[in-house]
C-alpha cells in the first residue's frame, strides 16, 4: 500500500511547511500549523467548473469599462457600505459573532434581490424549517430558492442548472469539497471551497455572499488568504445583548473602506437607522462633569459621538483605561495636558469612554478628550451644545483635521451652538447659529472652557 502523504498546513497564511514546527516561518504566528492528508483527488476541482465560460486573453484597450447598475439589496444603509450596491462577479464576505444577525440581514436582503432576480440561499447550518420559520417571523413572503447542503461539488452543480443571480453560502466554514480529506472547516476545506466558489463567481458573472465566522479575537476564522480572495470584506459589530447593529467595511474593490452602515434589531428583523448621530448621544437634560460630544468621520459620512471622562483620587498606582480609543494615545494625551496645560494626573485614576460602543481611531479625538478630562477633574461641566474636534500635537498646538466644514454642518444641523476647533479650520464663511471658537494652541481651549463654564 502506498505510504500516504501529509503536510502542516498554517492556517492564518496558508502556507505549507513539510514538517511540524511551532511557528510558522513565513507569517511568524505561534502554534498555527495543522496537518492536513494530500489527496489524489485533485481532478474533482477541475471536472466541477467544467461547462462554464473559456478564458481568453485579452488587451486592456479593448476592454469595455462601463458604468454598470448595481444590484441593490433593498437595504440602503448596507448598499451605502457596499459602495452603491451589489457588482456582478462580486464575492462579499461577511463576519460577525453568532447570533449577531448575519443570517437575519442577508435572508432580508434576499427578499428584495429575488423580486426581479433569482436568488439561491444554500444553507450548511440550519434546516429548511428554522429558515422557514424565521422568514414567517420577520413577514417575508418571497419565494427565495432555499438548498440544504454542504457538499461543493452538488451545489455548484445544481447552480449551473438554476443560473442563479445571487448565490448564498451561510458558512463557508461548514462547505466541505472531495478535492480534500480534511475536515470541514479545515485551513484546506475553506481555502479549497473558497476558491472554487470564487472561481464561478467570476466565470458566470454571478454575484457571491458568503457567511464566515470569526474567533475568540473577532478575526474571520479560517486562512487569511480567505480575505485575500473575496472583493469586498464586512464586519457584524455590536455589543452582546445591546439592540444596536453596526457593519462595517475593512475591504471593498468596489467602493470606500472603512464605510459604516447601522442597524437596529426588532422582533421583525433589523431596522435601519438614518441618523446614527442620535443614537450615540446620550441626550442629558441636566449635563454632568466629564462629558462632551464631538464630530468624527466614518468614511463619506459625519458621526457625532459623545466621549466621557472620570478622573479620581488614586489609591495606589493610577490607572489609564480608554474604551472605544487607544489606549497608548490616552498616556500620550495626559502628557500632553500636563506639559502644556497645567494639569497633573499622576495620583488619579483616568478613565475615558466612547457612549455606544463605537471605537474612534482618528486623531481628532485628542481635544475633547483633553477638555473632558480637564471637566472631570475639576468638576465643572460644560455645556450640552457645545462640540470639539482638533489634533493636539506633542508642542501644544492644535493641528487641523480634514473635512472640518462637514463636520460643523453636521453639528449645526443637531443644535450645536459652539464649536471649539483648530484655528487652520475656520471656515470661509459663517455658519448660521454656530459660534466658532478657534484656538491655536492647548492652553486657550483650557482657557476658553475655565472662563465659560
Amino acid at each position: 500500500m502506498a505510504k500516504t502523504k501529509s503536510e502542516f498546513v498554517c492556517r492564518e497564511c496558508g502556507a505549507a511547511h513539510s514538517q511540524w514546527a511551532g511557528q510558522c516561518l513565513e507569517c511568524k504566528a505561534w502554534n498555527t500549523l495543522e496537518e492536513i492528508v494530500l489527496s489524489s483527488t485533485s481532478a474533482v476541482k477541475s471536472e466541477i467548473l467544467q461547462g462554464l465560460p473559456p478564458s481568453k486573453i485579452q488587451k486592456l484597450s479593448d476592454i469595455k469599462s462601463g458604468n454598470k447598475a448595481r444590484l441593490s439589496t433593498g437595504l440602503s444603509e448596507l448598499d451605502r457600505t457596499l459602495g452603491g450596491g451589489l457588482v456582478d462577479g462580486s464575492v462579499v464576505l461577511i463576519g460577525g459573532d453568532p447570533g449577531i444577525g448575519k443570517s437575519t440581514l442577508i435572508l432580508q436582503a434576499m427578499t428584495a434581490i429575488n423580486k426581479d432576480n433569482v436568488a439561491l440561499y444554500v444553507s450548511g447550518e440550519e434546516s429548511a424549517q428554522q429558515i422557514s420559520e424565521r422568514a414567517v417571523r420577520l413577514g417575508i413572503k418571497e419565494d427565495v430558492l432555499l438548498l440544504n447542503e454542504t457538499h461543493l461539488e452538488k451545489i455548484i452543480k445544481l447552480a449551473k442548472d438554476t443560473k442563479p443571480k445571487v448565490i448564498v453560502i451561510d458558512s463557508i466554514q461548514t462547505m466541505v469539497t472531495d478535492g480534500s480529506t480534511s475536515a470541514p472547516g479545515s485551513v484546506t476545506q475553506v481555502r479549497d471551497c473558497a476558491a472554487q466558489l470564487t472561481q464561478y463567481a467570476k466565470q458566470t458573472n454571478t454575484i457571491l455572499l458568503m457567511i464566515g465566522h470569526v474567533t475568540k479575537g473577532g478575526a474571520l476564522a479560517g486562512p487569511r488568504i480567505l480575505e485575500h480572495m473575496v472583493d469586498c470584506v464586512l464586519y457584524f459589530e455590536g455589543d452582546e445583548g445591546g439592540r444596536y447593529r453596526i457593519i462595517r467595511a475593512v475591504k471593498n474593490r468596489f467602493g470606500a473602506v472603512n464605510e459604516i452602515s447601522v442597524f437596529a434589531m426588532s422582533e421583525t428583523g433589523l431596522k435601519q437607522v438614518e441618523n446614527p448621530s442620535a443614537i450615540f448621544l446620550s441626550n442629558q437634560v441636566k449635563p454632568s462633569p466629564g462629558s462632551m460630544v464631538m464630530v468624527t468621520r466614518e468614511a463619506s459620512r459625519p458621526l457625532m459621538i459623545e466621549v466621557q471622562a472620570l478622573v479620581d483620587q488614586s489609591s495606589s498606582n493610577p490607572r489609564r483605561v480608554s474604551v472605544g480609543l487607544d489606549q497608548n494615545r490616552l498616556a500620550l494625551q495626559l502628557a500632553i495636558l500636563h506639559k502644556h496645560g497645567g494639569i497633573a494626573t499622576f495620583d488619579q485614576d483616568v478613565f475615558v469612554n466612547v457612549v455606544g460602543g463605537i471605537k474612534v481611531n482618528e486623531t481628532a479625538s485628542d481635544l475633547v478628550v483633553m477638555l473632558t478630562i480637564m471637566s472631570s477633574l475639576r468638576n465643572k461641566v460644560i455645556p450640552n451644545d457645545w462640540i470639539a474636534f482638533g489634533e493636539v500635537g506633542l508642542t501644544g498646538e492644535v493641528r487641523p483635521v480634514y473635512n472640518a466644514i462637514e463636520r460643523l454642518s453636521e453639528a449645526q444641523k443637531h443644535g450645536f451652538k459652539i464649536a471649539i476647533i483648530p484655528k487652520a479650520n475656520i471656515p470661509k464663511k459663517p455658519i448660521k447659529g454656530l459660534k466658532v471658537i478657534s484656538v491655536e494652541y492647548l492652553y486657550q481651549a483650557l482657557q476658553y472652557m475655565a472662563e465659560n463654564t
